[in-house]
């Protein structure tokens, strides 16, 4: 039996990766206008950057006990094995909630056999490392050997990424409200990474032209084969800008591949529009 592969919706993989793939989505709750929505399922990110253009401030929450719970237990019943691949637990409860149920579900399915993976990464990063784990299950790849290649991407994975107003990551507490009010109007842009699962800003630009150059720079003295990699690239409602950072990467770097994809409602509802993300790895296994 192929193992059971399953991830959140922080991945910012679209619902039809699921689907075409037997990967078991398990969502975060985006909240709005005093309204609970389910991420991807029963709302979407240019609903949400349209609602932060207007001055709304949406909230999200973690993947909820009742749906772990109905999850797992459905799981041990069936007598599955799997692993759940799961959100920075640096930057959501879901990592812990999924433990605690986890805890919970195995006092009655004692045998039930579920790895749970703290990927201590975020977005496209952490959904480039669920994807490649649905491939190698898809092709019956024993389990311990998944969790191996899940482990290493997630030691190796780098986030870089940029955001088109600082006040989204102020209202998180991520930056100082007097750096956001500094960088609008000097037009400064920051670029961020993610270190041991959480977000660090590690310098700011004038203008994009020289961060998306920066950006550059950065993979030539992190990236590591960066030819034979699958290169990921998330964007919040600026497909033009991640089309312009897919240029600039192919020509520098001619990529095996690229993945883009657009910054679903929960990862969407922090950063605003007009986020740009790069992940790629930093090492690569021999």
């Amino acid at each position: 039996m192929s193992v059971k592969i399953l991830t959140d919706s922080a991945s910012d993989l679209p619902l039809s990766f699921y689907e075409k793939n037997n990967v078991t989505l398990l969502p975060l709750k985006v909240h709005l206008d005093d309204t609970e929505y389910v991420d991807l399922l029963t709302i979407d990110s240019k609903t949400v950057y349209q609602a932060i253009r207007e001055g709304k401030v949406p909230k999200t929450s973690q993947v909820s006990p009742q749906v772990f719970e109905e999850t797992f237990t459905k799981m041990a019943k069936n007598d599955e094995d799997g692993i759940y691949i799961a959100f920075s637990s640096e930057l959501s409860g879901t990592y812990q909630t999924a433990v605690m149920m986890l805890d919970q579900v195995k006092e009655a399915y004692p045998d039930f056999k579920l790895t749970i993976i703290d990927t201590k990464c975020a977005s496209l990063g952490f959904g480039l490392i669920v994807k490649e784990a649905a491939r190698l299950a898809k092709e019956n790849t024993p389990k311990e050997d998944i969790l191996k290649d899940i482990k290493f991407r997630c030691q190796h994975m780098e986030h870089l990424f940029t955001v088109h107003d600082l006040d989204y990551l102020a209202k998180g507490g991520r930056v100082s409200r007097a750096s956001a009010f500094l960088g609008g109007l000097l037009n400064i842009k920051p670029l961020l990474n993610v270190e041991d699962g959480k977000l660090v800003p590690i310098e700011k630009h004038r203008g994009k032209k020289k961060l998306l150059r920066r950006i550059i720079e950065i993979m030539k003295e992190r990236g590591e084969s960066l030819d034979q990699q699958i290169i990921g690239i998330s964007h919040a409602d600026d497909e033009e800008t991640a089309l312009e950072m897919k240029e600039l990467i192919a020509q520098e770097f001619h990529p095996k591949e690229f993945y883009i994809s657009s910054i679903g409602s929960a990862i969407g509802s922090h950063t605003g529009s007009g986020t740009i993300a790069i992940f790629f790895l930093n090492k690569v296994q021999s």
